[in-house]
């Protein structure tokens, strides 16, 4: 079968959205679509000695309604120098501070102009770093020229790349048309995360922080930790 995953691209995301890269064979950054402020498409949690922190890209001449492609960063503020500094400060006993450093000056050193690069960018970093991308392909949504909307946008662009199973998380659950699917013979299956703990500073475990926490603490081992699967639409809705 060929899996697709759909996803707002996100800064330096949670392990879960690695986890449904991994299930992948293409993955579709879904750029073209409406920029939701507060989002984590521009920020995302990081653990420190004083609690949880925030990485954020700021933004500039935010309008509503904006597409994700189409928000400028604001490089006005030097953010990026603040990020690292924020990082160092969060992640100085943490056994790989150095390459988790490393992976992101990587990153903040290209030349963005808007958000969906950097937060792309971000994603394909950690890919590469985990290997992640080893047999993947990544598209954008819009280079697939797909218009439409919600569910049948969703399933026009899996069929349009040859897909037979769709991956997704469980906030699709409550709105995803499942019957429209499965009329047009996808398999949706629904992300079951293990969130299994890793060695971790800064109190009680979370998996919900950027993945930047898990490359600090567990260096190139932490691909062991990417390992959740997934499971049919129905059987998850019989459980719930």
């Amino acid at each position: 079968m060929k899996t697709i995953v759909i996803s707002q691209p996100m800064l330096f995301p949670w392990v879960g959205m690695f986890e449904q890269i991994r299930l992948a064979d293409v993955y579709v950054y879904y750029s073209d679509v409406q920029f939701s402020k507060g989002s984590f498409v521009n920020r995302v949690q990081i653990k420190s000695s004083t609690g949880i922190r925030w990485l954020t890209v700021p933004l500039k001449k935010l309008r509503l309604g904006q597409r994700i492609d189409e928000v400028l960063i604001n490089d006005d503020i030097n953010w990026r120098k603040q990020h690292l500094s924020l990082l160092s400060q969060a992640y100085a006993n943490s056994p790989f501070l150095k390459t988790m450093i490393n992976l992101v000056e990587s990153v903040y050193q290209g030349d963005f102009v808007t958000l969906n690069q950097i937060s792309e960018a971000s994603v394909k970093a950690v890919c590469e770093f985990f290997e992640l991308d080893v047999g993947r392909n990544f598209v954008t949504s819009n280079e697939l020229g797909i218009g439409g909307s919600s569910s049948r946008r969703v399933l026009d662009i899996v069929l349009s790349l040859g897909g037979d199973r769709y991956v997704t998380g469980l906030g699709a659950l409550n709105y995803l048309d499942h019957d429209l699917f499965d009329k047009n013979g996808i398999d949706v299956q629904y992300m079951n995360y293990k969130k299994l703990e890793y060695p971790q500073q800064h109190g009680l475990f979370t998996p919900f922080v950027s993945i930047l926490d898990l490359v600090a603490n567990c260096g190139k081992a932490g691909h062991q930790y990417i390992c959740s699967g997934s499971q049919n639409w129905r059987h998850l809705q019989i459980n719930t």
